[in-house]
């Protein structure tokens, strides 16, 4: 199906954002699957094109300016053909989704939403806290300082070691400000929803996309998971997603124990084989591609800048805050990435306590009550040890009022791609109930 076409009578743009390493081609099947839902006549879609590849190494404000721009232009171009939009949609896949935050503080300075209303704010495995690694000590240092150096702008961005604008915070830190246009702008949207992976998300794990400060579904034997009705087996109920199962039905003998430990280990023999003959080779080819594409960035950054790139960036450098006006190369970063295991603050610390106040949780704008993720009270995870700014997101985040699915891929391990079906493949059909559920029960017209 082409969803390409348009109508003068469609009057709801809907812009949609790829990730890293990312192209158009990647949200093709979600493109089709708005068109099918919304023929031209009521819905005019944009696939951002202009991050597509390593420029998406350039960080999250040039991509943000970029897509900005992509929007002005193409409402610009419609108006010339006699079509006038009053409504616009923004919805954003893996980094896509904080480019498109960004994007979405920049239009807000320019009073763009007083003339066209935002209705749709989606993401889906969006990092919104980056994607910097609970962990304490030396592990900090040794993955999360030194992987934000292949990815170049973006890299630094995403593991929040950046300092933005000489503003002494990182990148992130300021999108999730609550003065600043970003947080103002995502507000004014009618609805807000994302939809985050519970597992086999090598690329960005669940307390990120999930904005969450704790991880219940490390240990999926120990939970019953609660499924929304109609969306079985891949989307959970986000009141109760899960609950802890009764001890009698986990009692298990220690020789039990010690079998399944040991046909877990021997059925990861394989994988453990080929780990150590494939990903040195693949360690050194991706560092080698990353510092070609760093220089190749920072080149691009560096024209940017100049106003040498087709975008003036004085045209898009406003005041941030309202109080003060390739594959297997990412394969690899995703297989290094996920073989991080989170830590925990300790219980019954006072830094644990700290964490432990309930967020406020704001009415939608149609009187609904926000999806937030509620365990209940049999059921508390641990709380992930985070950087005190990223509670502090979280906190940002959530008073803004997000509508959060949890999503349970586990037909393929790839579930990053899955959940959008990047490839129009039967391995990827737990996608599409994603999409199905995207768009007939949270997609405003």
């Amino acid at each position: 199906m082409d969803y390409t076409g348009s109508s003068r009578e469609a009057q709801h743009l809907c812009v949609l954002v790829h990730g890293l390493w990312g192209n158009p081609n990647h949200l093709e099947v979600m493109a089709k699957s708005l068109r099918e839902k919304h023929p031209e006549e009521n819905l005019h879609i944009l696939v951002a094109k202009r991050n597509s590849g390593s420029f998406t190494y350039d960080g999250i404000e040039l991509g943000g300016e970029r897509v900005c721009q992509e929007i002005e232009e193409e409402i610009e171009k419609l108006a010339k053909a006699g079509q006038e939009i009053k409504r616009i949609s923004l919805v954003g896949y893996s980094l896509g989704g904080l480019v498109a935050r960004f994007c979405v503080g920049l239009l807000y300075s320019k009073g763009f939403f007083e003339k066209i209303t935002p209705v749709n704010f989606a993401s889906f495995a969006t990092p919104h806290l980056g994607v910097r690694t609970p962990l304490r000590g030396w592990h900090n240092h040794i993955w999360n300082v030194l992987g934000a150096r292949t990815l170049s702008a973006s890299g630094r961005q995403l593991f929040t070691i950046d300092n933005f604008r000489e503003t002494g915070k990182p990148l992130l830190e300021v999108l999730a400000d609550p003065e600043s246009i970003f947080i103002k702008g995502l507000a004014l949207f009618e609805r807000r929803t994302l939809y985050t992976n519970i597992v086999n998300d090598r690329s960005a794990v669940y307390y990120t996309t999930g904005i969450s400060k704790s991880d219940p579904f490390t240990n999926l034997d120990k939970v019953k998971i609660n499924y929304l009705k109609g969306y079985e087996d891949v989307i959970l109920d986000p009141q109760t997603p899960v609950e802890p199962i009764e001890p009698e039905e986990t009692h298990s003998t220690g020789y039990a124990n010690i079998v399944r430990s040991s046909q877990t280990t021997i059925g990861r023999l394989p994988l453990f084989l080929a780990m150590i003959f494939f990903i040195p080779v693949g360690v050194v080819a991706f560092l080698i591609n990353s510092g070609v594409q760093s220089l190749r960035s920072n080149r691009r950054i560096r024209l940017h800048e100049r106003g040498l790139a087709g975008i003036q960036p004085s045209n898009y450098r406003v005041p941030l805050l309202i109080t003060g006006m390739r594959e297997a190369v990412e394969d690899v970063y995703e297989n290094l990435n996920s073989a991080q295991d989170n830590e925990y603050l300790v219980v019954g610390t006072e830094e644990e306590a700290a964490q432990e106040e309930p967020a406020d949780r704001p009415q939608s704008s149609r009187g609904q009550s926000n999806l937030g993720l509620d365990m209940g009270p049999r059921y508390e995870a641990p709380t992930l040890a985070l950087a005190p700014y990223q509670f502090q997101m979280v906190q940002a985040l959530d008073n803004v009022g997000f509508r959060k699915y949890p999503v349970y891929i586990h037909k393929v391990r790839h579930s990053h791609a899955a959940i959008v079906v990047r490839v129009d493949k039967p391995s990827f059909d737990e996608g599409r109930v994603v999409l199905r559920h995207w768009l007939d029960e949270e997609f405003l017209l």
